[in-house]
């Protein structure tokens, strides 16, 4: 492989323009599709396999529009102190809003007169309007949802409350200067590393142009294949951390070629053949991870990892293509001044003091593999050599700081939002809160008990059998009567549970309903399904628990086996993966204690706690674990290396950190930095994901990879490279470590060529 890399970084340095061109034309070809495509939508929700998503299919087949995928809105009224909603004057007032909602926009579906629905609160101080619209909240117009937002002007003049809830205010998430600040923050970070603004503005200018394809292609695409709203800015939040850290390897490497005293087409060669082999296996464990979220069998999962890994691939070629032919065109440039001045001073004073002043101006990316006499150690060698002297101190050090952490993840609580986890401060809580406080909690997440009795009779008995059960039950506050579809052989018994919908009384509540549908089926034949968003809330994230482990399996199984690949080393892939978790585990914990307890939430804008996402850990095992295995490749590959070369494992660690931990440290931050910007959406879900992968890459390149991965190789020793040897046989060799890259330019320098990289030695390697 490193072979065929070097070959590909030459070429591309070579035929830099026509690369680029490529480049750019697929940037604007994927721009003008997205700017050409429909608006996204919300992306379907469905859980195919669960009871609730059964009981929604059969709706829509026997209930047309029950179940519509319209925007919907409520109105809520709250009468002033010591008067009710029932008042002439203050019926007058809603029934002329109703009239206003009725007439108001063309996209308006239906709207329900609260004193004709019965949509009134016993004690009368509450009632509400439900709207109903043709489309869904993403394809409101701006004058439909403005004449929503005015509703009730004059009923607040005269002393009404009045609050709007549902999903018709709901806009495209907003991600706020935060992530600009994420960038801004991504660049410093390279201009310390490189010491050079154009060095630092390359990997940026790179990676900005990977996101844009790969976003503009998902907006393009979004109708067509109903990737949602959200999906864009996950795969903007994951390619762009991604794609700035694969170009700051090759870019460092690049120079330390540089330094070594090689030609520039040579030392692009070698970076892409060298860091890219490492870039790609990293790419590939990023991409297992996300395209194996399809294994849930949730379409919306499925579809954002799929995006998502589709950028990371667009990252990968970027950094494989785009990467090296802008490297030709920067030239010397990709050095500091400073540098470029101690180069010209080296023309006299003597070429190997002037490569030894610019690998020390270049951090020292990527160089042979042991230090040069007299060679002051950086900071990731002193780290190094500290932790060898004190394995055992800094492994348990760093396992119960971890383990602290993790604590808060035993109390983890999930859900799915919905106006109840809004801010206090928005139109949407308040109108949730006054709906508890007129109807009861639970009011905001009646249950849709579905019955299919294939026959009138059979539908009429069950019906009534289930409603006089459910009426019984523990947590029930009202039962409403059943409503047949046309044919008659399908009711419809709505339930409103008294507690609210995200407590564990209702989930309870859910279970027992669906019992006493099977003592039903069993003596009826009928089928009884419980449905509604607080069901396929409740189904949802118990399908999520479910697939954990299976998904867990898959792909650490998966990205184990490449590593074995990758390291020839059983124990070294083992290491990993339980780092990993460690990582994993206290990111989790971190979540709970920020978005579920509170703790540090009004620094970080958290203005409503709850449960956390269902989704949250199971995508977070997906994208942290790529993104872990990305540091220890980059991390552990130059140990590898190293060792392969004949130096002890101590040294070895030593030489992976003089050479490595300064770009690891780099490419953490700037990854930390990119998704820390993401915590100013103004989408609970990209906030909260932005914070866990913050917090996440932070915990595994610090602490895990820095701390416990030189720990645990030092009290190893030789037997951290152990592979049997029958596996030995058996595995191809990818070459990761560049070692037959090396032999075939040995050989062409030998043949006469140079190690320059020249077109003779080019022919030799094409031959070979």
């Amino acid at each position: 492989m490193a072979t065929f890399l070097y070959k590909l970084g030459r070429l591309a340095f070579r035929r830099r323009r026509f690369v680029a061109l490529i480049w750019v034309a697929l940037l604007a070809l994927a721009g003008v599709g997205a700017a050409t495509a429909s608006t996204a939508t919300s992306s379907s929700f469905s859980i195919p396999g669960t009871e609730a998503q059964r009981a929604f299919d059969l709706l829509e087949e026997r209930f047309p529009g029950a179940s519509a995928d319209g925007a919907t809105a409520r109105v809520v009224f709250k009468a002033p102190e010591g008067e009710k909603m029932t008042d002439a004057a203050h019926k007058a007032e809603v029934r002329e809003i109703v009239d206003e909602l009725s007439s108001g926009s063309p996209q308006v579906a239906s709207v329900t007169d609260p004193y004709q629905a019965q949509a009134v609160s016993r004690d009368g101080s509450t009632a509400y309007i439900q709207v109903s619209y043709k489309v869904s909240s993403m394809e409101l117009t701006d004058e439909t949802r403005t004449a929503l937002e005015d509703t009730g002007g004059d009923a607040r003049a005269g002393g009404m409350t009045v609050e709007i809830g549902g999903d018709a205010l709901q806009v495209m998430p907003e991600t706020g200067a935060t992530e600009i600040i994420g960038v801004v923050v991504a660049a410093i970070v390279l201009v310390i590393t490189f010491g050079s603004l154009v060095a630092a503005g390359l990997p940026l200018i790179t990676a900005l142009i990977g996101v844009g394809v790969g976003v503009s292609t998902i907006t393009a695409l979004g109708t067509v294949l109903d990737l949602g709203s959200t999906t864009s800015i996950l795969a903007m939040m994951i390619g762009l951390a991604v794609g700035i850290d694969y170009a700051l390897f090759i870019v460092s490497r690049y120079r330390a070629e540089l330094a070594e005293g090689r030609e520039r087409e040579e030392a692009a060669g070698r970076a892409v053949g060298m860091a890219g082999s490492a870039v790609v296996f990293a790419g590939l464990t990023v991409v297992i991870a996300l395209a194996g979220l399809s294994v849930v069998n949730i379409p919306m999962l499925t579809k954002m990892g799929l995006a998502a890994a589709g950028t990371v691939v667009i990252a990968v070629l970027i950094a494989l293509t785009l990467i090296p032919a802008g490297l030709g065109f920067v030239g010397k440039r990709i050095h500091g001044r400073k540098a470029r001045k101690a180069d010209e001073a080296g023309r006299t004073a003597g070429a190997e003091d002037a490569a030894r002043t610019a690998a020390e101006e270049s951090g020292g990316e990527g160089g042979a593999g042991r230090a040069r006499a007299g060679e002051k150690p950086n900071m990731g060698t002193r780290w190094a050599r500290f932790v060898l002297r004190r394995p055992v101190a800094v492994l348990v050090t760093a396992v119960v700081a971890l383990g602290a952490v993790a604590v808060p993840a035993a109390s983890l609580e999930m859900g799915l939002p919905d106006d109840g986890s809004q801010p206090t401060s928005t139109t949407q809580r308040k109108a949730y809160d006054l709906l508890s406080d007129g109807f009861g909690p639970g009011f905001n997440g009646p249950l849709m008990v579905v019955v299919d009795g294939r026959t009138e009779h059979n539908a009429k008995a069950a019906a009534t059998r289930l409603t006089d059960s459910v009426e019984k039950m523990d947590g029930v506050v009202a039962v409403t009567p059943a409503t047949l579809d046309k044919s008659g052989d399908t009711a419809i018994v709505t339930v409103i549970p008294k507690e609210r919908p995200s407590s564990v009384a209702t989930e309870d509540l859910v279970h027992s309903i669906r019992d006493t549908g099977g003592e039903i089926a069993a003596d009826d034949g009928a089928t009884v399904l419980v449905t509604g968003a607080t069901a396929m809330n409740i189904d949802f994230s118990e399908k999520m628990n479910d697939a954990l482990i299976p998904y867990l399996a898959l792909v650490v199984g998966l990205a184990f086996l490449l590593l074995i690949l990758v390291f020839r080393s059983v124990l070294v892939p083992l290491k990993a993966a339980l780092g990993f978790l460690l990582s994993v585990v206290a990111a989790l914990g971190a979540v709970v204690a920020v978005f579920q307890w509170g703790w540090l939430g009004g620094l970080l804008g958290v203005e409503q706690t709850g449960p956390v996402m269902s989704m949250m850990p199971i995508f977070m095992v997906g994208v942290v674990f790529g993104l872990a295995m990305d540091y220890e490749v980059f991390l552990v590959t130059r140990m590898r290396e190293a060792y392969v070369h004949g130096e002890r494992p101590g040294e070895a660690i030593v030489t992976g950190f003089r050479h490595g931990a300064r770009v690891v440290t780099a490419a953490a931050v700037i990854m930390m930095a990119v998704f820390a910007g993401f915590i100013g959406s103004s989408e609970s879900m990209i906030k909260m994901i932005g914070f866990g992968l913050a917090i996440a890459v932070f915990f595994d390149a610090f602490v895990v990879r820095m701390a416990i991965v030189p720990a645990v190789l030092a009290l190893l020793g030789h037997k951290a490279w152990w592979l049997p040897r029958w596996l030995d046989r058996a595995l191809p060799n990818v070459d990761v470590e560049g070692e037959a890259l090396r032999k075939h330019l040995d050989d062409a320098s030998d043949d006469g060529a140079g190690n320059d990289g020249g077109p003779g030695g080019e022919r030799e390697l094409i031959r070979a």
